[in-house]
């Protein structure tokens, strides 16, 4: 009788399993879907003016200038959805972009250039190789290795400021900072130069010792002394709390450590990237169909707003980890993923076509603290959407 439950079990495991698998043409029929929304929302991005969120009470997309963290999402992602099918009007839109967007590879004020330059130019290079897009990358990493400060061994993320807490003496560092590690391994892998690989493991292990909790979540801002080096204080700018989980911290923290562990093969970054989506998947506040709230610890749960962009971060995290991961973690993350994907491929978050101002996802949350980019569409819940999407088309062979 115990062998006769234990095989049905394994067998409704496997057809549980199965039934998640999404199918082929549908994610090909998502991809045609996309093409047709980027279409109509490359008709708001005219030169110097990048797609953000749009706005559904005024019928508006809000677009930002080439500085803003933003910029390199939309290009990024007109870049990967004529990967997916070659679509010549998208290709030719984005390749207008870029060519007002390259400007920003000088640009030494802001950490964010791994999100503007190589979601953007990355992408760009890796399909259609150039030497231009190659200078433009090498400058790019250049410029953001300018704001590594040795004393504390990070990267600074925000010029210090009262909206960020920080005092004059001292430099902000955000979980987000981790995303833009990849540019820096791109460039030494071009350039021999190991300056960059070095900057890019050493803020890693700055930012494990001091953003994780014991439950490895993570705090969203540590504070540090431009001149001691030493933590300051561990706060939080976009959560619930200083002490909660903010959601798309946390996607940004498992993706960020995933590319360690690829890009330097040391177990401890593969360990740190589980023990994260571990905490992240088995987390009581966590909703079945894994698509998280804006914060783990929101404070009007279960009736807080979702946030779409920290679940796509976190469906193309946990795809790469998969692959990184032994036989048991593999399937959970993988399973994990689906279902993400399958929760965004539906109604309730993939637009229609010729709504949402052509933006993907509904209900990403920006910052909910500061009223910005509530309940909306984000240019970069897309780009890790699509990105999801082709890394779990690969991954199954479909």
């Amino acid at each position: 009788m115990f062998k006769f439950a234990y095989c049905c079990a394994v067998c409704l495991s496997l057809l549980i399993c199965r039934a998640q698998k999404i199918p082929a043409d549908k994610i090909d029929a998502a991809f045609i879907q996309s093409q047709k929304q980027y279409s109509l929302l490359a008709n708001s991005a005219t030169a110097g003016h990048y797609p953000k969120t749009y706005h559904a009470d005024k019928n508006a997309v809000e677009t930002s200038d080439s500085g803003w963290w933003c910029s390199g999402f939309f290009p990024g992602t007109l870049v990967l959805l004529d990967e997916v099918k070659p679509a010549a009007g998208l290709k030719k839109k984005a390749i207008g972009i870029l060519s007002d967007l390259k400007k920003e590879q000088f640009n030494t004020s802001t950490h964010d250039l791994g999100f503007m330059m190589f979601c953007s130019f990355g992408n760009a290079q890796r399909l259609d190789p150039k030497k231009e897009y190659e200078e433009i990358l090498m400058n790019s990493a250049r410029s953001l290795a300018t704001r590594f400060n040795p004393v504390v061994g990070c990267i600074q993320s925000w010029d210090p400021a009262p909206w960020n807490g920080a005092g004059k003496d001292e430099m902000p560092v955000i979980i987000d900072n981790m995303m833009n590690l990849e540019l820096l391994f791109w460039a030494t892998k071009y350039s021999g130069d190991s300056t960059y690989y070095k900057i890019a493991v050493r803020h890693a292990d700055t930012t494990l010792k001091n953003h994780f909790r014991p439950d490895y979540s993570s705090y969203h801002v540590v504070i540090y002394g431009k001149e001691d080096g030493k933590m300051h204080r561990q706060i939080t700018n976009q959560g619930a709390a200083d002490s909660s989980a903010w959601a798309r911290g946390q996607s940004w923290g498992l993706y960020g450590y995933t590319v360690m562990y690829r890009e330097t093969k040391d177990k401890k970054y593969l360990q740190q990237a589980q023990h994260i989506a571990d905490f992240l998947l088995h987390h009581p506040n966590l909703p079945e169909d894994k698509i998280p709230y804006w914060d783990y610890n929101a404070p009007n749960l279960p009736d807080a707003l979702r946030d779409s962009s920290a679940a796509s971060i976190m469906a193309s995290a946990l795809l790469e980890l998969s692959q990184y991961s032994d036989t048991k973690k593999a399937a959970e993350y993988k399973q994990a993923s689906e279902q993400i994907l399958t929760t965004l491929l539906s109604s309730e978050y993939f637009a229609k076509q010729g709504t949402n101002g052509g933006f993907l996802l509904k209900h990403g949350v920006g910052n909910m603290p500061n009223k910005t980019e509530i309940d909306t569409p984000l240019s970069y819940g897309d780009y890790y959407f699509i990105e999801a999407l082709i890394r779990y088309k690969k991954l199954e062979n479909l």
